[in-house]
């Protein structure tokens, strides 16, 4: 006869897989109703706990992973920084995995850390993923999760963000009221809530000021910046009329400046730039770079935080936990209005 696992204790008390694992370890947030309910068909059932499953529940791995879709992006570093902080603070390590914005690593590394030792998961998520079938791993394994920044919106888990709508409109009404009336917007993947709310605020803004969408002007991201350069290149050369872009992640910023010293255009008297940006040498740019800069160190911080107090608890982490930081527009000379 094969063993019983948790699964199949679900499956007979009709309850998730969740609710029993909590039960069985005697965590405040199962009643003790289902506690009773559960110990009973385990012990009718002969369940005997994996021991390598319990050594999770008990997070007696001390390790927690991170999964990173870079590191070269300053804002991924604040957020190590933070982390790591709280991590220390709780005597635990921690592993960091970067999937360098590839669907394909991302899926290996959560495939490695469900089979792993580790007690919980915080994830970025990859701006080429389509399919988040592998995260739902995470919970099937009872591993805590904790999403930030780019999030992935089907799992039940608390998630970390900035107030990605407000900033992205704050961002195109800024160019507006600098004199922009032909602005393009370059996103990151529409596959993810991040992409997807970031257009909706500059959308959101250029009705407001009476502007038509005009979608010829909104490009996402490409595989490689020399592919960005060229997107951007071939877009302003297309459309002479654009006065401004609104960069929805730095790299394209990045690209935005190259792209207009390829094509010996002027950042503020052609064109003026403005992106999501936590580059400390965003000053030292020629022309300095207006940025939205958001609270990288403390994403990171809260969402280590909430992971923590899960894991040192017991107890589940839902959506309801989830946090929203403002970030802060810096005003600098590439979105300059010329008189």
């Amino acid at each position: 006869m094969e063993p019983v696992n948790l699964k199949r204790l679900a499956q007979e008390l009709k309850l998730s897989v969740a609710t029993v694992s909590r039960a069985l370890n005697n965590s405040k947030s199962a009643s003790q109703e289902t506690k009773a309910r559960v110990l009973a068909m385990a012990q009718k059932l002969n369940y005997e706990p994996n021991p390598h499953a319990s050594s999770l529940r008990r997070h007696n791995s001390k390790t927690i992973g991170v999964i990173l879709p870079e590191v070269t992006n300053p804002f991924f570093s604040l957020v190590i920084d933070g982390i790591e902080e709280v991590a220390r603070d709780n005597n635990y390590h921690v592993l960091i995995y970067l999937t360098h914005d590839n669907y394909q690593r991302e899926l290996a590394i959560t495939r490695l850390l469900v089979g792993g030792r580790i007690d919980g998961v915080l994830i970025s998520v990859a701006s080429t993923s389509q399919n988040f079938d592998h995260l739902d791993l995470l919970r099937q394994r009872n591993i805590p999760t904790v999403f930030f920044d780019r999030v992935y919106d089907g799992l039940d888990t608390a998630q970390v963000t900035t107030d990605n709508y407000e900033s992205s409109y704050a961002a195109t009404c800024h160019l507006i009221d600098n004199g922009c009336r032909t602005i393009a917007h370059l996103a990151v993947s529409n596959s993810l809530s991040i992409g997807r709310t970031r257009t909706q605020g500059y959308v959101a803004a250029l009705h407001q000021n009476g502007i038509p969408f005009d979608d010829e002007l909104l490009l996402r991201a490409q595989t490689t910046k020399n592919q960005d350069v060229a997107m951007i290149q071939g877009l302003l050369q297309r459309r002479p009329d654009i006065d401004g872009i609104f960069a929805s992640v730095e790299s394209l910023a990045m690209s935005s400046y190259e792209a207009c010293q390829n094509l010996g255009l002027s950042i503020v008297t052609d064109i003026k730039i403005i992106a999501f940006s936590n580059l400390e040498i965003a000053s030292f740019l020629s022309p300095p770079l207006t940025t939205i800069t958001q609270p990288a160190y403390t994403m990171g911080r809260e969402a280590a935080r909430i992971l923590f107090e899960a894991l040192l608890e017991n107890t589940p982490i839902s959506a309801s936990h989830s946090l929203e930081l403002k970030s802060t527009l810096v005003v600098r000379s590439s979105t300059l209005a010329v008189s």
